[in-house]
Formats: C-alpha cells, sequence, structure tokens
C-alpha cells in the first residue's frame, strides 16, 4: 500500500510544459500530488493534444488563476489541410475530405487577414464551454445535436511559419477565449478544403512571456528524489503573475486600513486594476478610481 500523501499550505505559480494526451486537469492533480499542495487550480484549459504552457496556481495563488485565464497567449499550430473532423483536431473523426485548391501567398495572406483583429468566432463542439450548465464536450459525446456559440474574439497576430501543399505551420498570438482549433476550422472553410489541428504547442501566457517550465516527467523525478528545496525551487511566488498589472506601495499603516477592507485615496496612484503592496509582499487586488480612490477587491493571506 502506498503511504497516504500529506499534503500542506502551499503558495506559488508553476509554469508546466504539459504532455500530449493529458487533460488539463489531470496534468493539474498529478503536479499538485507531486507538490503535495492543499489546493490547486489551472489556468484555462489546453486541449488534451496540446502540449505546452499551464500556468498552475497553488494556495493563494488560485486568487488570480482568472487573471491569468484572461491574459494574451500564444501559440504554435500545425494544420492539416484537406479534412474537417468532429472535434476539429486529429484526435476527432473525419467527417468531410476535399481535395485541396493550390493555394499562392496572397490567397492565404487574405484568409489569415480576415480571422486577425476583433473577429466573431464560432467554439468547437467538443469544448469545455458550459450550455445548461454542462460542458458542450458532454453533450455531444452523448451525441446531442450542438448549436455551439459564437463570441467575439481578439486574434493579435497570425505568422506563417511554414507552407506546404497540404499542410500549415502557423503561430497565432491571441487574447482570452480564442480556440484555435476554430481559427483552423475557420481558415479551411476560407480556402475552400477544410482543415484541422494536427498539433498544438502554448508558447506563453501573459506575464510569462520567456517560461522556464518543467515537464511532468521531470518534476516526478525531482519529486521522487526526496530533494523538496530542489522541488520548490520550481514554484514561482504568487507575485510573478502579477507583473503586468500597476502597481500601488502602501506604508504599514495603510496597508492595515486596506487589510481591513477600508478604501484609500492617492491622486498619484495608478487608474484602473492594480497590485497592492506593502513593504514586504503583495497584499492583494484592488481598484483605483479616477480621483485616485482605492477600492480593496480581493486580499492574499500571508
Amino acid at each position: 500500500m502506498r503511504p497516504r500523501i500529506q499534503f500542506r499550505r502551499l503558495d506559488g505559480i508553476v509554469l508546466l510544459d504539459k504532455p500530449a494526451g493529458m487533460s488539463s486537469n489531470t496534468a493539474l492533480q498529478v503536479a499538485r500530488r507531486l507538490f503535495r499542495a492543499e489546493k490547486g487550480g489551472h489556468t484555462g484549459s489546453l486541449d488534451p493534444l496540446a502540449t505546452g504552457l499551464l500556468p498552475l496556481c497553488f494556495g493563494e495563488a488560485t486568487k488570480i488563476a482568472g487573471l491569468l485565464l484572461g491574459s494574451a497567449k500564444a501559440y504554435d499550430a500545425d494544420i492539416a489541410l484537406g479534412a474537417t473532423t468532429d472535434t476539429d483536431d486529429a484526435d476527432g473523426a473525419v467527417l468531410l475530405q476535399r481535395p485541396v485548391p493550390a493555394i499562392d501567398a496572397a490567397t492565404l495572406q487574405r484568409a489569415l487577414d480576415a480571422l486577425t483583429g476583433h473577429i466573431r468566432q464560432r467554439a468547437p463542439i467538443y469544448s469545455a464551454l458550459k450550455q445548461g450548465g454542462e460542458p458542450l464536450y458532454v453533450k455531444a459525446r452523448r451525441g446531442e445535436a450542438i448549436e455551439a456559440p459564437e463570441r467575439e474574439v481578439h486574434v493579435q497576430a497570425i505568422e506563417v511559419l511554414e507552407r506546404q501543399p497540404e499542410r500549415l505551420r502557423l503561430r497565432v498570438t491571441c487574447g482570452s477565449g480564442t480556440y484555435i482549433r476554430s481559427l483552423a476550422r475557420d481558415l479551411g472553410e476560407a480556402l475552400g478544403c477544410g482543415a484541422h489541428i494536427t498539433e498544438l504547442r502554448r508558447l506563453w501566457v501573459e506575464p510569462f512571456r520567456s517560461p522556464r517550465m518543467i515537464g511532468l516527467d521531470a518534476l516526478r523525478a525531482v519529486a521522487e528524489s526526496g530533494d523538496d528545496v530542489a522541488l520548490l525551487q520550481w514554484l514561482l511566488p504568487l507575485e510573478a503573475g502579477l507583473g503586468h498589472f500597476s502597481r500601488v506601495d502602501l506604508d504599514a499603516g495603510q496597508a492595515t486600513r486596506f487589510n481591513m477592507g477600508q478604501r484609500l485615496r492617492n491622486p498619484a496612484w495608478p487608474q484602473g486594476q492594480v497590485v497592492v503592496f506593502d513593504p514586504q509582499r503583495a497584499l492583494g487586488l484592488g481598484q483605483v478610481d479616477a480621483a485616485g480612490l482605492l477600492a480593496p477587491q480581493r486580499r492574499f493571506n500571508a
């Protein structure tokens, strides 16, 4: 019998390189057990087929998971032309095959330009979006007819890394809620031949533009070595996930008032959502209005 895991309070962020073939939640739970963290959450699902950056939040850092979920992201995507699948990626069943026409650079660029900027996008039917309180993929697996919702997303840029007659490799920089599978599907329709994702890798998530990631196998090896110091070197402080927000620094007296939920005023403070610090650490999140009034939003426990 395996010894019972002694979970502990652990606060911070791990930049996991998620392996292919595993759900984001499974990857989170494996990592959480390796770190023996009492509480954990991830910052938005990566498809099982996808690899790459999956920030994991433990303890108090789970309070900022929603902020990271809404951050800008970048992906490298391999796209096969000529076939449409029910999942919009290689894990699905082929629905339709069509010949791939000759596609010159200008034709491809026009199709990509139409998918760049603020666009309306329909989510894949096999997605974690909920309808009637249930994920769409659950309904799809039951064979229900699904009308996936359409919503506005922001695609900042699409760069062609490689172009072959029946294959494309793209780099996509986008905002929250963008499905790269949907981009591939819509690109295939624009080109008249259909398309689906064969490989997908998330490169970065704001503010982790040059992430130092660790895979699950490497993490498991460190954890099983019994060297807790080496393991915890992969745990970033909560503050590492807040570097892209404006900062407000408080003295000891102001910090006490903030922790009591009181509002503070300073016309010099930056307007909008801010991270609030005392001399030692991040105290929480706040909102500063046009008059410099700081309203506490969420407090981080020491």
